[in-house]
């Protein structure tokens, strides 16, 4: 088995497609809302109001690319923003019981 050096490696570029930046926003979500590993140290953790900034962006996003995205793009954004202002309503009314 040949062992690859740093220089070997690609470096992973994402394709340059609106998909690309609404994971951008989506992933670090999840990781703040605690419902995926931060890829960098292993832990769950949450900050709820990081992951309510990128919603807000995403949200943002949303109205302003309104009647410019092909109907593919726009059932993508409409689902990471469903489930990601579920999953944050979901912690915002477990920390009030």
């Amino acid at each position: 088995m040949k062992d690859e050096s740093a220089n070997d490696r690609k470096e992973f570029l994402p394709p340059l497609e609106f998909g690309s930046i609404v994971v951008l926003l989506y992933f670090p979500a999840l990781i703040q809302l605690g419902l995926v590993k931060d890829p960098t140290s292993g832990e769950t953790r949450e900050n709820l109001s990081l992951a309510k900034r990128n919603i807000d962006l995403l949200d943002l996003l949303k109205d302003k690319t309104k009647g410019n995205l092909e109907e593919d793009e726009e059932k993508a954004l409409e689902d990471a923003l469903s489930q990601l202002k579920s999953a944050y309503l979901d912690k915002v009314d477990i920390l009030k019981m």
